[in-house]
């Protein structure tokens, strides 16, 4: 099977495919990171989280960088509600401390930094 990717110059070993791959993966992660820059994601910012499928849920941004699980940009939140997925470690790897099902990695684009105060769920005007 190898041998005929080589020969016909497909999947890895088709160079040019393989640039063009890397060169998006790059404007990909410049782009992340202008917006991250530009949103001023920066640790401490109150923001609302939007993904696909879920309902949207307040946060405090508590890591911003590169992690080991994926490649690309990545936003660890601490949600107000016990929402997430985590304490703020996968895999053995601590990126930030919160209370279990509190923490959360997004990418960017699912982030709104912003005066977002904490949602009271059991408020008294409501009642």
């Amino acid at each position: 099977m190898a041998s005929y990717l080589k020969r016909n110059k497909l999947g890895k070993y088709n160079e040019e495919e393989m640039a063009d791959l890397a060169k998006q993966k790059e404007q990909k992660e410049a782009q992340e990171k202008c917006l991250i820059d530009c949103q001023g994601m920066v640790e401490g910012a109150r923001c609302e989280v939007s993904v696909m499928g879920q309902m949207t849920r307040r946060a405090t941004v508590r890591f911003v960088g590169n992690v080991h699980f994926q490649s690309g940009w990545w936003v660890g939140v601490e949600y107000d509600e016990p929402t997430g997925k985590n304490d703020g470690s996968v895999g053995g790897q601590r990126y930030f401390t919160c209370q279990e099902k509190y923490g959360g990695f997004v990418k960017p684009n699912a982030l709104k930094v912003g005066d977002f105060p904490p949602e009271e769920l059991f408020s008294d005007d409501e009642m």
